[in-house]
């Protein structure tokens, strides 16, 4: 199950340097499970980040509610962390849970926003966007 916003500030809290916030970060990008093969394909990438990454995502309506399951990688390091983090914050929660929560409030709280380049931080929002969007369709089928 994912981390609640709180849990997810309270472990970086935990870092005084940035340094070793980004390299918890990488650190949960390496833990991230990996991704089938053939799911990495074009049609499964995020528009908007200069790394490649790839995003699927199914409803699991084997729980009540419904939740939403992602599966992601990167080939950058970094973005694999980003991911990660955002896994923690949405894998497994409801569509409801997924708009209400903003990803980039959190990132802000955890002090990431600020150390990233702006190429990362596009590829950010690209990335939650397309989160955003998944939720969006799935509430609608609901």
């Amino acid at each position: 199950m994912a981390m609640t916003v709180d849990e997810l500030v309270e472990n970086f809290d935990f870092f005084d340097e940035w340094e070793d916030r980004y390299a918890y970060v990488i650190d949960l990008g390496k833990k991230l499970p990996a991704m089938p093969e053939a799911e990495m394909i074009e049609e499964n990438k995020v528009r908007g980040c200069m790394s490649q990454v790839w995003l699927v995502s199914e409803m699991d309506r084997a729980v009540t509610p419904a939740v939403v399951r992602f599966r992601a990688n990167s080939d950058a390091f970094i973005v694999k962390g980003l991911i990660a983090v955002l896994m923690e914050l949405y894998d497994g929660q409801p569509p409801a849970y997924i708009l209400e929560t903003d990803a980039l409030d959190v990132m802000r709280r955890i002090g990431l926003d600020q150390h990233l380049s702006p190429n990362r931080r596009n590829g950010l929002v690209s990335m939650v966007q397309k989160i955003r969007t998944i939720a969006e369709e799935a509430a609608q089928a609901a």
